[in-house]
């Protein structure tokens, strides 16, 4: 696919980058931040994390905003929305001020992954879509060395506070989203998006394993960072170079990824990524060794990239006016469990951070159940191997 000036794919790769930049700097201060400035447990961070999704919780909210707005523009708005939240971060080191500030910046970055995963199955043919989905993810990738080392480089060699750092990293999203705002078109919708609340009976496969993704990832975001920092005492340069280090990796090994899903279909790609999730989860749960921890981290995020196949079975198997809408109830669904799980695991994580991760263990299990019901080549009326529901000539006609 050639990627040209002023083009849809330009504009998807530049708003990742964007988001990215800013996000890739809050993530990367989480811990030591909530650590060293505003005194946290493994309860604090749970209750952060657990208001850190209630704006994914409410992305199906999106479909009203789009009533308004244009999605292109409100990508625009999400991104400064969410540089914003960043900017404002280090200047609030308390609990509630962290609290505020993380969800201004989770409204952003929740509403803009909505929105994009809706352009980009809109805008993306078919055939095209797995490589290009991988493209996007290595460009957040390239977007994330540029934060991580800005951060290495400004607070182990500057000596910069967490609040500089915290502005640098959300000026640049702000910037990105007023130039994109500015600089691009307004591309037409091939397909007018219906702008109404669709669940479909059809797609409750697609919407189990979005359940699941979500209740999986904050395994991940909440509790391996902390285990890095608590366990094994890492600090914030090492947290960079590690982060650093799976950015690096994306960057050469997602569009690889994409590609592979496109060769091997999503079937295939899903069962082997559980299978390898059960093996790191176990892993995790009985880790004594920093080195060994860092090999389940790097190996960890690679998985995320096979989420792409998750996206692209659902663009074969839906009606083309149901993206929008579909987009926010599916990040609805996926952050059903992320509202919870950091509460309830924080809590755990007090008793026994092992068993957090056996937890994990068992729902990438349940995960490889679910996968192994899709088709070998999904489409409309094709949808699962088992349990079929719908017509999709009817549904397609009630749209």
């Amino acid at each position: 696919m050639k990627i040209t000036k002023n083009s849809p794919e330009l504009l998807l790769l530049l708003i990742a980058a964007g988001s990215s930049m800013g996000f890739a700097i809050w993530l990367n201060l989480l811990n030591n931040f909530a650590i060293d400035r505003a005194a946290f447990t493994g309860k604090e961070i749970g209750i952060l994390q657990s208001l850190r999704e209630i704006p994914g919780f409410l992305a199906f909210t999106i479909i009203y905003v789009l009533m308004f707005i244009r999605e292109q523009r409100m990508a625009y708005v999400s991104l400064f929305i969410l540089g914003i939240g960043t900017l404002l971060t280090g200047f609030f080191p308390s609990a509630i001020g962290f609290y505020i500030t993380t969800i201004i910046m989770s409204i952003g970055f929740h509403y803009l992954e909505t929105v994009q995963n809706s352009l980009s199955l809109q805008w993306l043919d078919k055939k095209d879509a797995p490589e290009f989905l991988g493209k996007m993810i290595a460009a957040k990738s390239a977007a994330a060395i540029v934060s991580f080392s800005l951060v290495w480089f400004l607070f182990e060699w500057l000596g910069l506070d967490y609040q500089w750092i915290y502005f640098a990293g959300g000026s640049i999203s702000i910037v990105i989203a007023i130039y994109s705002w500015f600089n691009f078109s307004n591309f037409p919708q091939k397909v007018y998006q219906s702008k109404k609340l669709i669940l479909r009976k059809r797609y409750w496969l697609f919407y189990a394993l979005q359940f699941m993704g979500g209740a999986r990832r904050q395994i991940f975001v909440v509790f391996a960072g902390f285990l890095m920092v608590e366990k094994f005492g890492f600090s914030v340069g090492e947290i960079s170079m590690l982060y650093l280090i799976n950015a690096t990796l994306n960057i050469f090994l997602a569009p690889r990824i994409g590609k592979l899903v496109g060769l091997i279909g999503e079937r295939r790609t899903l069962i082997f990524e559980y299978i390898g999730l059960i093996a790191v989860f176990i892993g995790y749960a009985v880790v004594e060794n920093a080195n060994f921890a860092i090999a389940l981290y790097v190996i960890d995020h690679l998985f995320f990239a096979m989420a792409i196949a998750q996206k692209t079975y659902f663009q074969k198997i839906a009606n083309p006016a149901d993206i929008a809408s579909t987009a926010g109830v599916s990040f609805t669904i996926n952050h059903i469990a992320a509202v919870v799980i950091p509460v309830l695991f924080g809590v755990l994580w007090i008793q026994s951070p092992s068993l957090v991760f056996y937890i994990g263990a068992i729902m990438a299990g349940i995960s490889l159940v679910l996968a192994f019901n899709v088709p070998n080549a999904p489409d409309a009326g094709n949808e699962t191997i088992v349990g079929h529901f719908g017509n999709h000539a009817t549904e397609a006609k009630a749209s």
